[in-house]
């Protein structure tokens, strides 16, 4: 009863609404504040701050609540490690990557369901670092690639994979050099990805570290767009070469490595710190750890 409960706690929380997080748990909205309440009396505490809708949990809810991820977690952990020694690994295997990192999944879910046949995975390329921390905390996501800052590697377990570097890419025209500097594409009409982006990020501290500042006409949140902007011939970008492994570089296009700094950014496949890890992250590590990702780092 008592895990039933934190379901409906952890359920709320997520949902920020009565009804659908009894919906999401497959029960009467009077059954999920019923179940509640009673969580709350036999802890003592107030876990949720009522008013005519869901106001948020109290700082004793929020305390609980990680408790109770972590309980959940490691419940499903036990079934899974259970259901993997009678059948092998199955379900559902939940990965999240940023923009920039999403080329490599591949190279990981690949060998990981060559060697788990009963194994799905459900991928979501388009996630900020920011949110990526946050779901492996609340343990909605098994998995991640994304920048190993220190951060990351403090709160999480990690495992390095390659390391990211860029490029210009810029119209091909004749005479143009092999190479450039950062305080050179600078002056470029440049389309960058959006000031919140961990990427648009790291760009940011190497244009500084370059001893300029990067002033973009066009920002987006996704890479292909900054690629379909400079095919038109009028705007250069700065991308990470592992795109170029799998896109190619365009016809009329060019792409020069970046100096003044040479810098690459350390990327990585992110799992909750729990102890010991499921099977879930036991498979994935293998896999990772069996991938040969540091082809990414070099030019097409």
């Amino acid at each position: 009863m008592l895990l039933r409960q934190l379901e409906y706690l952890v359920a709320l929380a997520r949902e920020r609404h009565f009804v659908r997080a009894a919906e999401s748990c497959h029960v009467s909205q009077p059954t999920l504040s019923e179940g509640l309440r009673r969580l709350e009396d036999e802890l003592g505490v107030p876990l949720v701050r009522r008013g005519r809708r869901f106001e948020g949990l109290t700082p004793e809810g929020e305390r609980v609540l990680l408790r109770a991820q972590r309980l959940l977690a490691d419940r499903d952990a036990l079934r899974d490690e259970a259901h993997a020694l009678r059948h092998g690994l199955t379900g559902t295997v939940r990965i999240g990557a940023v923009p920039t990192a999403s080329t490599a999944v591949s190279l990981i879910t690949t060998p990981l369901c060559a060697a788990h046949p009963r194994a799905t995975v459900r991928v979501e390329a388009d996630l900020r670092a920011e949110d990526i921390a946050v779901r492996l905390r609340d343990f909605d996501l098994d998995a991640a690639l994304t920048y190993l800052d220190p951060e990351t590697v403090r709160r999480f377990r990690t495992l390095p994979l390659y390391r990211e570097h860029y490029v210009l890419l810029t119209a091909d025209t004749t005479g143009a050099s092999a190479a450039t500097t950062w305080r050179e594409a600078a002056l470029s009409p440049l389309c960058l990805l959006e000031p919140g982006m961990q990427g648009r990020r790291v760009l940011d501290s190497l244009f500084a570290e370059a001893g300029t500042l990067a002033s973009p006409r066009v920002e987006t949140d996704s890479i292909a767009t900054l690629f379909a902007h400079v095919r038109t011939g009028a705007w250069t970008s700065i991308v990470p070469v592992p795109w170029l492994q799998v896109f190619g570089v365009p016809e009329g296009l060019r792409a020069l490595p970046l100096a003044e700094p040479d810098r690459a950014q350390p990327i990585g496949l992110v799992l909750p710190s729990v102890d010991p890890p499921s099977a879930i992250s036991r498979a994935l590590t293998d896999a990772a750890a069996h991938a040969d990702l540091t082809v990414l780092e070099a030019l097409p």
